[in-house]
């Protein structure tokens, strides 16, 4: 039994559309951008993550740059694999020979079951020998720290890269779910579209992705607001590169409409809640987690949408990868589990 330990690895994986997650032993070894490069003459893979990520719009014709999820799920079933086998190398360069591999994969909870099973067959090509599922807002609701068996409800809100997953969670099942195609990526486009209709500017998406992080938010009116954020992209008009300023009150003005879809499908999973765990969610509050959750102000703007308290969690980004994380360590107890039989 010591040896066979020996040669076992067991991974939980936070498969997202913007970043992928790794915990081994508790601990996080691999949090990495979800990009590939690759080589089209050769389809080699040059490069994963963040090194992947510096080649992203500025690579040549010989160079592609693919991120595999789309959306949450696998859009690029080779690029996926590539990226899991990449992240994996990442964590043991030696390579050990009749490892027995075990993972638990987070999937959005709107997921059909062919998306599924593109999941558990990129887990197949990387030769994981026991691999399970778990629904997103189920492994943010572990993460942090909420007992998801207890018969009482809690509401998760885990805004990430490609989804959005609003679930109500009551005796180790989700009672009521909303997933919604509107999170990070579409706050990307969002401000993208902006900077070129009302600064004439052109921008790619790693410039939207650093003006989001800097001076992204969902109201005008926020405690200590960000100072202005100087842009850097193409006049549409001269075709010259230039500089702009933008600020906070531009990015909420820009993340308005999307913001409001995600305000729409809380209510909706509100309106879909049992009475006895809806009373539950007005002691308890809403619970935020994800990337999204870092977005100034939004944890006011959705309080004073619900009229509900609003809690965003410690250290969101790694919510539902702690979660995945306990999934794993207690994967014989834990029935919401998905593996290859339940499919």
């Amino acid at each position: 039994m010591g040896l066979f330990n020996f040669f076992k690895q067991e991974l939980a994986i936070d498969l997202g559309t913007a970043n992928t997650l790794i915990i081994k032993d508790g601990e996080v070894v691999v949090d990495e951008p979800s990009i590939v490069a690759i080589n089209r003459k050769t389809n080699e893979t040059i490069a994963v993550g963040k090194k992947a990520m510096m080649m992203h719009e500025k690579t040549h014709e010989n160079i592609k740059t693919i991120r595999p999820l789309k959306d949450g799920v696998i859009a690029d079933f080779q690029a996926a694999e590539s990226l899991i086998q990449g992240l994996i190398d990442m964590i043991s360069e030696k390579k050990k020979f009749f490892t027995h591999l075990k993972m638990v994969i987070c999937i959005p909870s709107g997921i059909t079951e062919v998306e599924k099973r593109a999941v558990f067959d990129s887990a197949d090509h990387v030769d994981s020998k026991e691999t399970y599922l778990i629904h997103e807002p189920m492994a943010a609701a572990l993460g942090i720290g909420l007992d998801v068996e207890a018969p009482e409800g809690n509401m998760i809100v885990d805004i990430g890269g490609g989804t959005t997953e609003i679930a109500v969670i009551a005796l180790s099942g989700i009672v009521t779910d909303q997933s919604i195609r509107i999170a990070g990526d579409e706050f990307t486009n969002d401000i993208i579209d902006f900077m070129r209709r009302k600064h004439n500017l052109l921008i790619g998406e790693r410039t939207a992705e650093m003006i989001k992080i800097k001076a992204g938010a969902a109201m005008e009116e926020i405690e200590n607001p960000p100072d202005p954020v100087p842009v850097n992209g193409r006049d549409m008009l001269t075709g010259i590169p230039k500089q702009v300023f933008t600020d906070y009150s531009e990015m909420a003005e820009a993340l308005d409409k999307s913001i409001s879809k995600i305000e729409e499908a809380v209510l909706k999973a509100l309106e879909d809640t049992p009475p006895e765990l809806a009373s539950d969610i007005f002691v308890q509050g809403i619970y935020l987690t994800g990337g999204g959750a870092l977005l100034r102000g939004l944890d006011k703007r959705l309080s004073a949408k619900t009229k509900l308290k609003v809690h965003v969690a410690e250290d969101p980004l790694r919510a539902v990868v702690r979660g995945t994380g306990l999934a794993l360590r207690n994967s014989e107890s834990y029935s919401f589990l998905i593996d290859r039989q339940n499919i």
